[in-house]
């Protein structure tokens, strides 16, 4: 679907469009985009726009009062052109009124050098419409349009110019930091950080970035992730922490930044619990990438339209946002074989949708799954071509497990040398890192509770109380490994 620019409608209406649907959420800015366009074409002057509640107005000032949709159709049929309508509620009235569609079908017809521009919140256009309109999709804003409006915000703003003036990497700094927002949301952002005293340049580029994640958060499908976790807070992975610094002196870490040569993505699979999650954080933090996360469930459950749009909107969000890292969390609970080929559907379609765009995507977006159970993915997923690499994350070896112990040690600020690391690494064989982490937290419990500092005997202690996954899944987690083999690279 096209995005809706002036110069691309000025083309349209040139070419004979006359009926154009335009799928926004932003009324305004759409608006503003067809009044420029209105303004290029040769003796159309400014644009009516109607309304249920107050018929048509021009230029602010109201018109006839028609506020019934079909004697508005006829209103605007009646009007010498060139002319061009916007029809802001039109969309609430067609569902099942035969002659709105009689009208629309004859403006259609018999309109000369007019034409008509619908806005409606979701593509649902009538079956007998659907030949007549041109459909458009209002885009977020470019990074020229960015600019352009932080370029116009410094010119009103002194303050903000005084900020660009002190600091003059600032403007770029806004503009990467409101990639994925709307003009309006930009407009909030700067607003609260008037409101809270942020005048400085830190302030504001941190506003923007919690308008962002408030945004997002609100659309409800994604998730801004705050990160600050670094590989050397993850014990073990060599090999994968291996490809990523390859990467990083093969295309060096500004181009990645930049997205210039941002790698696919990478799938990495195994037990919970062994840092599949934590190293999808590390890598967007060492890349210095924003980091989202697509909640699969959220896009099944129907309450943010159907699977299909769902995963639009989260595939737009990320592009928008770009470059980022999208972190898909446990991919195979919204896409797997079970029922996909054989039942159909939406399943079916979520399917194809990700495969088109993960081989078709253009927009420099790393791509980061995580997956418990691989067996259960499409081959078309795993293939090479759609990830960079897939990685099997299997329990760690002694070596990591005393590098996990002394990462949560220190992270407590107790002293890892005061401990037998080989001893603790040699007694919690089959031990995942999360349980490894649970063991010290128990043990920092128990000794914080008797008022004294922890000891060897209470981590001793608090691991001859768990039961690793490896034992009680023992078969679950033999079958992963035996999957793995061969079919993997080991993390």
């Amino acid at each position: 679907m096209e995005n809706l620019t002036v110069t691309g409608l000025v083309r349209l209406i040139g070419a004979g469009a006359t009926m154009i649907y335009v799928v926004t959420d932003n009324e305004r800015r759409t608006e503003q985009i067809v009044t420029q366009a209105a303004g290029r074409l040769r003796g159309a002057g400014a644009p009516y726009v109607w309304t249920c509640t107050d018929g048509f107005s021009r230029d602010g000032a109201v018109v006839g009062g028609i506020v019934d949709p079909v004697a508005a159709l006829g209103f605007a049929m009646a009007q010498p052109g060139p002319l061009l309508f916007i029809f802001k509620d039109l969309p609430w009235f067609w569902g099942d009124n035969p002659y709105l569609i009689r009208a629309l079908k004859d403006f259609a017809l018999r309109s000369k050098a007019k034409a008509i521009v619908v806005l409606g919140q979701q593509e649902a256009i009538p079956a007998a419409l659907r030949e007549e309109f041109v459909v458009l999709q209002q885009g977020l804003p470019a990074m020229d349009e960015i600019k352009a409006f932080f370029e116009q915000a410094k010119e009103r703003d002194p303050l903000l110019a005084k900020a660009c003036e002190d600091r003059p990497t600032l403007m770029d700094e806004l503009v990467v930091a409101a990639q994925g927002l709307d003009l309006i949301d930009l407009e909030r952002g700067m607003r609260s950080a008037r409101a809270a005293g942020e005048v400085g340049g830190e302030g504001l580029v941190q506003a923007i970035f919690e308008t962002k994640r408030a945004t997002i958060r609100t659309g409800g499908i994604m998730e801004f992730v705050a990160n600050d976790v670094t590989p050397d807070q993850v014990g073990g992975m060599e090999n994968l922490k291996q490809w990523m610094t390859r990467r990083e002196q093969a295309f060096g870490l500004e181009g990645i930044s930049s997205g210039v040569n941002l790698p696919r993505g990478v799938l990495m699979m195994g037990i919970a619990g062994c840092g599949k999650s934590l190293f999808v954080k590390a890598i967007a933090a060492t890349w210095r990438l924003p980091l989202i996360r697509l909640d699969m469930a959220a896009v099944y459950d129907g309450s943010y339209g159907t699977p299909e749009s769902s995963l639009r909107k989260a595939f737009k969000t990320a592009e928008a946002v770009a470059p980022c890292v999208l972190w898909i969390d446990e991919i195979e609970a919204g896409i797997s074989t079970q029922g996909f080929k054989a039942e159909g559907g939406p399943a079916s379609r979520i399917l194809g949708s990700f495969l088109t765009w993960m081989q078709e995507k253009r927009t420099p977006v790393f791509v980061a799954a995580t997956a418990n159970a691989i067996e259960m993915l499409p081959a078309e997923i795993i293939r090479k071509g759609r990830f960079d690499e897939i990685f099997y994350i299997g329990l760690p070896d002694p070596k990591a497990r005393e590098e996990i112990f002394r990462i949560h040690l220190a992270r407590r600020k107790i002293d890892p040398a005061s401990f037998d690391l080989p001893l603790l690494a040699g007694s919690t064989k089959g031990f995942s890192g999360a349980e490894i982490e649970q063991a010290v937290q128990s043990a920092a419990f128990e000794a914080l509770t008797e008022k004294r500092p922890m000891t060897q005997q209470d981590l001793m202690a608090a691991v001859s109380r768990t039961v690793p996954l490896s034992v009680t899944m023992a078969e679950q987690i033999k079958k992963i490994e035996a999957w793995a083999f061969k079919r993997a690279v080991p993390a």
